[in-house]
């Protein structure tokens, strides 16, 4: 639940305050990238959806009933507005510049070690790809984003139970298409 300070913060952007707004926008920017980046697989697409994600809340602020949390609200505008551009590209690429591969790079591990991290991320990146739109933004919300159910069903407009047949149901086509190879390289420390 928002605290105190945070209602007011949010009453008064309802009413007009564009400061309370950019304080409501600094207080999410970063979350809201970071889904934009592994829903888009680009930094400057991710980019766009944030900037173009605050400019859709800022013209609805007025409209927003504070039955669910700011950041559940953002994360659905983010979602759409993600979306709505993956359709308009279809990009369903990852190589090892692919913004959502982290930098594995730590101090005295193997080169070979660190590429083969690499390689796993861009793959498993790739496999992500793959997916439906639906299970892809699903699995980047929940494993990801780490939220949790409850939070995802409101950010996509379903229930919890969908929410966990569709985690379930592409883990199991993640399975199908990533090797082993792949599967031991993450799960190495």
């Amino acid at each position: 639940m928002a605290t105190h300070e945070e209602q007011q913060t949010l009453e008064r952007a309802r009413n007009g305050d564009r400061a309370a707004f950019g304080i409501l926008m600094r207080q999410h920017q970063r979350r809201v990238h970071r889904l934009a980046m592994q829903l888009t697989g680009s930094a400057g697409d991710a980019d766009d959806v944030t900037q173009e994600t605050f400019l859709r809340a800022f013209r609805a602020i007025h409209r927003f009933d504070g039955r669910a949390e700011v950041f559940t609200w953002l994360y659905r505008i983010t979602v759409n507005v993600a979306l709505n551009l993956r359709r308009s590209r279809r990009r369903v690429t990852a190589d090892l510049d692919d913004p959502r591969v982290p930098d594995v790079a730590a101090e005295g591990a193997d080169p070979g070690v660190k590429t083969q991290r690499a390689r796993a991320y861009a793959e498993l990146a790739a496999a992500l790809d793959t997916l439906s739109e639906s299970l892809r933004t699903t699995m980047v919300l929940a494993c990801v984003e780490q939220l949790p159910y409850k939070d995802i069903a409101q950010v996509l407009g379903c229930s919890e139970g969908t929410v966990a047949w569709r985690v379930h149901e592409a883990r199991r086509k993640l399975r199908e298409v990533i090797s082993d190879e792949v599967v031991a390289a993450l799960e190495e420390p």
